[in-house]
């Protein structure tokens, strides 16, 4: 059966995140009713990360396997068209071998996380941002950042409700910025645990406000203890940017 890459974009807000739930939309059910609409065809999409509700993306990858050979454009196109008025676009669409896996393949997949730092809270940009009104200091959230790259256990920033076999992983990226009034915070690894990133920006924000030294941030990833994680960030200012393959 013919194999289809597709590059998503979608606005996490007003979905329960990518996986399908029986009682609320997800962006899988909403792209394979697309997929049907134009196909004939009900089909099981795979993406390279299972986004939690409120949770956008900028560069989701998903694969999924028809009876019949349609032309990518046209699979984009249609696609498009179908996935309307919902808040997800398919950026790019291209055959691919049947060896092709969007979550077994990938070899690293990056997160963005942009913190609104300023007083007065955002209009336009509500749903895409964290507003954190108390001025933070992103270069010791950067050195801060730096002490917990390389392979640790992560217990301290996973979820408990995270199903992953081991708390081990490696980090490759952590890195934080400040321009204007953006604070941006971007991780890339091979994989993450639940909840991990939304729960180092969480900690992180404790350092940029003073609250936590660089160090104190390196003490609570060392005590592997969910109990030591600052409070986690919100759904809203996470985004997945990007899978390698």
């Amino acid at each position: 059966m013919p194999r289809f890459k597709l590059i998503l974009e979608y606005d996490g807000t007003p979905f329960c995140g990518w996986q399908r739930q029986a009682d609320r939309m997800s962006v899988q059910q909403a792209l394979e009713e697309a997929i049907a609409r134009f196909s004939g065809e009900a089909v099981t999409t795979q993406a390279a990360g299972r986004t939690d509700a409120g949770v956008h993306a900028l560069g989701q990858v998903v694969h999924f396997d028809l009876g019949k050979d349609w032309d990518a454009f046209r699979i984009r196109e249609a696609l498009n068209y179908h996935l309307r008025p919902h808040p997800v676009v398919v950026v790019e669409c291209e055959a691919v071998g049947n060896d092709f896996e969007a979550r077994f393949s990938a070899k690293a997949r990056h997160y963005a996380y942009r913190i609104l730092n300023r007083r007065a809270p955002a209009a336009i940009e509500r749903h895409q941002v964290w507003h954190v009104p108390m001025p933070l200091d992103a270069q010791s959230m950067h050195e801060a950042a730096q002490l917990i790259l390389g392979r640790h256990d992560f217990s301290t920033f996973r979820s408990s409700e995270c199903q992953a076999n081991s708390p081990i992983r490696t980090l490759d990226v952590f890195e934080v910025s400040g321009d204007d009034e953006i604070v941006t915070i971007t991780a890339g690894a091979r994989s993450f645990l639940h909840h991990q990133v939304r729960s180092m920006v969480g900690s992180l924000k404790l350092v940029g406000e003073g609250k936590w030294s660089p160090a104190d941030f390196r003490a609570a990833l060392d005590a592997a203890d969910r109990r030591r994680c600052g409070a986690m960030a919100p759904a809203s200012g996470l985004y997945l940017t990007g899978v390698d393959y």
